[in-house]
C-alpha cells in the first residue's frame, strides 16, 4: 500500500517536531536537576559545624544493608486481696532486612520481613526516623496479637500463650530530642551516618515522649480493653566517645516525666480510671558502635531500649517495654 503525500508530509514534520523537542526538554530537564542538586548541596555542606569534632562525609551517596530486630513487653502489677498478683506478656518478636539509599542525608529504605513472607509473623510494626544535628525524632507503631508470657500470683507461676484473634493490643511509641552542643555533638553520626564524630563530645538533651496504647479482648460478649495516652517532658544527655581513629561509641539516655495521662479500663459499660502515682515516666536509652572501615565503607550496631511506667502496684500498674537493634554495613560512594 502506497503512502500518499500529506501522510508522508505529516511524518516528516512530526520527525522534525521530536527532533528539536526532546534536546529541549532534555536540556530543562538536566537545569532542574542541576538547580536541585545545588540547592541541596549548599544546605548539605553549609552546617554550622565545628569540624575540629564532625565533619561531613566526602560523598553524597550511601548504600546501606541492615539486619533489625525488635520486640516489645507488657507487666502488669496489681493486689488481690492484699497478695501481689503479676503478668507479663512479649509480643512476637521482629526480624527484618533493609537496604537503603542515603543522598545527601535524604534516605529511601525498602525493607523484608521473611517471616510475614513465609506466614510465620502475622503482627504489623512500621517506623519512621529523623536524626538531625539539633533537632530529631522517630515513631513506632506495633499491632499484635500474637503473645507468650507467665502469670504469677501468691509465688505460682503459670506460663502461657494467646493465639491469634483472642487478644491485641496496638501501640504507638513517639520521642523526640534537641540538642543544645549541636556543634560538637552529633547524633546522626551515631545512627543516620551523615555526618562523621571525629574527636568525643556530648551534649545535654531535651526531650519529649509520647506512648498510645490500646488493649483488647477479641470476641467477649462485652466490651473488655484498656486504653492508654500518655505524654511526656524532660532532659538527659548524650555522648559520642571516640577512643581512636575511625571508632564510635554512643550512648544516651532520655528520661521524660509524664505530665499528661489518660488511662482507663473499659468493661462493658463501665470504665475504671487508672489513676496517677507520681512518679510516672518514659525513658529511652539509646547505644551505638560504628568502625569507619577505609575512607568510604562503615558498619555498626545500634540499640533502643524505651521503657514506661504508670499506675499503681497496689491497684494496677502498666510497665511497658519496646526494644530495637540494628546491625548494619554502609558504603559511601
Amino acid at each position: 500500500m502506497k503512502m500518499t503525500t500529506s501522510a508522508s508530509r505529516m511524518l516528516v514534520l512530526m520527525a522534525i517536531l521530536l527532533a528539536t523537542t526532546i534536546p529541549v526538554v532534555a536540556q530543562k530537564t538536566h537545569k532542574i536537576n542541576h538547580l536541585v542538586d545545588s540547592l541541596l548541596s549548599k544546605r548539605y555542606w553549609r552546617a554550622d559545624i565545628d569540624t575540629n569534632y564532625i565533619i561531613r562525609p566526602q560523598t553524597k551517596w550511601t548504600l546501606t544493608a541492615r539486619l533489625n530486630m525488635s520486640g516489645s513487653r507488657i507487666r502488669t502489677d496489681e493486689k488481690d486481696n492484699g497478695l501481689p498478683v503479676v503478668m507479663e506478656v512479649d509480643a512476637d518478636n521482629k526480624a527484618t532486612l533493609t537496604v537503603g539509599v542515603s543522598y545527601m542525608g535524604m534516605s529511601l529504605n525498602l525493607s523484608l520481613n521473611p517471616s510475614k513472607l513465609l506466614g510465620k509473623y502475622k503482627d504489623t510494626e512500621f517506623g519512621f526516623k529523623s536524626y538531625g544535628r539539633r533537632f530529631g525524632f522517630d515513631f513506632a507503631y506495633q499491632d499484635a496479637q500474637n503473645f507468650k508470657g507467665w502469670y504469677e500470683e501468691d509465688g505460682n507461676r503459670t506460663n502461657f500463650k494467646i493465639s491469634e484473634g483472642t487478644f491485641r493490643v496496638q501501640t504507638l511509641n513517639m520521642n523526640a530530642y534537641y540538642v543544645f552542643n549541636y556543634r560538637k555533638f552529633s547524633y546522626p553520626a551515631a545512627f543516620s551516618h551523615s555526618y562523621i564524630q571525629r574527636r568525643s563530645a556530648g551534649s545535654f538533651l531535651l526531650a519529649a515522649s509520647g506512648q498510645g496504647q490500646k488493649g483488647e479482648i477479641l470476641g467477649s460478649e462485652k466490651k473488655q480493653e484498656y486504653k492508654m495516652s500518655n505524654f511526656g517532658i524532660g532532659a538527659g544527655y548524650g555522648y559520642n566517645y571516640v577512643p581512636g581513629k575511625g571508632w564510635l561509641l554512643h550512648i544516651s539516655s532520655l528520661p521524660t516525666f509524664i505530665v499528661y495521662t489518660n488511662s482507663s479500663i473499659i468493661q462493658g459499660d463501665y470504665s475504671h480510671p487508672i489513676h496517677y502515682v507520681f512518679p510516672e515516666f518514659i525513658i529511652t536509652a539509646r547505644g551505638a558502635v560504628v568502625k569507619q572501615i577505609g575512607r568510604n565503607m562503615f558498619a555498626g550496631l545500634s540499640v533502643m531500649h524505651s521503657v514506661t511506667t504508670i499506675g499503681d502496684k497496689d491497684e494496677l500498674a502498666f510497665r511497658n517495654i519496646k526494644w530495637q537493634g540494628h546491625l548494619y554495613f554502609g558504603y559511601r560512594l
